[in-house]
């Protein structure tokens, strides 16, 4: 199994190119939440992986994931397990984040990996240019190729992380700051060119967003920023500083309501 959170796409496509090879079920973790369930029960096969795919929010692993390990129930055969976090630059502690709470489940962290990919996070700062940006998915498939072969030989002990500097720091005090501070959606509305088109209430995993005469959004967000990025219109905004900021959807999520 392949488990996977995704915003703008880029998580989305390396679990999905991971899963194609390796020969193993996709799951999204946002659409397993809205099973209504209290715990995530899963009994794996003889061989089978335990994967988990996800991008990294100031430097850590994305609240929603982390809900999800905690209710995670594995049983069955000793899973291989892996995870791969997908960012613009570097992860910071994320990895170790994630090794800690699946070691409170019992299971213990074979490989992983940091993905560079296109930044998305466009409250703070632009996307990449456009000859960035086709460079890093053009790595980002040769990156995944390296990934399948550790993968397909179950090899255990290869981590192979981009942590940047001072990763204690960041992920230790930036990240909660980020969680606690950081998730307003005070600042999200949406202009006049918005169509009705209901794609950002359809693509919310917090499903915080109701469209009527215009998007509203409610308390709760996972700071995904799918609605912004992936509005068709380019009519929501957060406050003043995306106005003239760039939108980035990955090519496998561009035009589809997945």
């Amino acid at each position: 199994m392949v488990f996977y959170f995704t915003g703008t796409g880029n998580s989305f496509h390396a679990a999905k190119v991971i899963a194609q090879a390796q020969g193993e079920q996709l799951v999204s973790i946002s659409k397993e939440f809205d099973k209504g369930d209290t715990s995530f029960a899963y009994t794996l096969k003889e061989k089978e992986l335990l994967g988990f795919v996800y991008p990294v929010y100031a430097w850590g692993p994305p609240k929603m994931v982390r809900d999800f390990i905690g209710r995670l129930n594995v049983t069955g055969a000793q899973p291989y397990a892996f995870s791969v976090c997908t960012c613009g630059d570097e992860e910071g502690n994320t990895t170790h984040v994630l090794q800690k709470e699946l070691d409170q489940k019992g299971i213990k962290l074979n490989s992983a990996f940091t993905l560079q990919m296109p930044n998305n996070y466009i409250l703070s700062f632009d996307v990449d240019p456009k000859e960035l940006e086709t460079k890093k998915l053009q790595n980002a498939e040769v990156k995944l190729d390296e990934i399948n072969a550790v993968l397909t030989k179950r090899e255990s002990g290869v981590f192979q992380l981009i942590q940047g500097k001072m990763p204690a720091l960041k992920t230790g005090i930036v990240n909660p700051l980020f969680n606690r501070f950081a998730m307003s959606t005070k600042k999200f509305y949406a202009t006049d060119q918005c169509t009705r088109c209901g794609l950002c209430e359809k693509i919310c995993p917090a499903h915080t967003i109701k469209v009527n005469e215009k998007p509203v959004w409610g308390e709760a967000c996972t700071q995904c920023l799918a609605c912004i990025n992936r509005c068709p219109a380019c009519a929501i905004q957060y406050g003043e500083g995306t106005i003239h900021r760039s939108r980035y959807v990955h090519p496998d999520l561009a035009n589809t309501s997945k």
